[in-house]
């Protein structure tokens, strides 16, 4: 077994694929419209799928935003250089919420970021 993809409902779909995309550095792997049940599904990742987990974006044609509950938590990205990642996420246009640093009682470096839904997403340093 192993870990196919996350799915996240996100409001404005092409924001979010410019996020993932120009922002994260991600690309987009495939796409399809479902207009009977009026919504599109889109994998993004950093390889093909057949080796590597994605996310899966899946935008509900009549749907402009999602409250996001207290369940979900976060997706993890591994970087070189966690402080280094949040100044180019910045530059981007990216919104930084927790600066990189030490993570609480550890020693590992973390930082968060939100994508344009308010997805956390914790980039961990190497």
């Amino acid at each position: 077994m192993r870990i196919l993809h996350t799915m996240i409902r996100v409001g404005d779909l092409e924001r979010s694929i410019t996020f993932y995309t120009d922002v994260l550095g991600m690309s987009v792997i495939r796409s399809k419209d479902y207009p009977d049940g009026k919504f599109t599904l889109v994998f993004i990742g950093y390889g093909a799928e057949s080796e590597e987990a994605v996310i899966e974006l899946t935008h509900n044609w009549d749907t402009d935003s999602y409250e996001q509950g207290n369940a979900f938590g976060h997706i993890a990205l591994e970087v070189d250089d966690a402080y280094e990642a949040c100044d180019r996420i910045r530059a981007l246009g990216g919104n930084v919420v927790r600066e990189a640093g030490p993570m609480k009682h550890g020693e590992t470096i973390i930082a968060f970021i939100e994508d344009p839904d308010g997805y956390k997403i914790e980039l961990i340093q190497k």
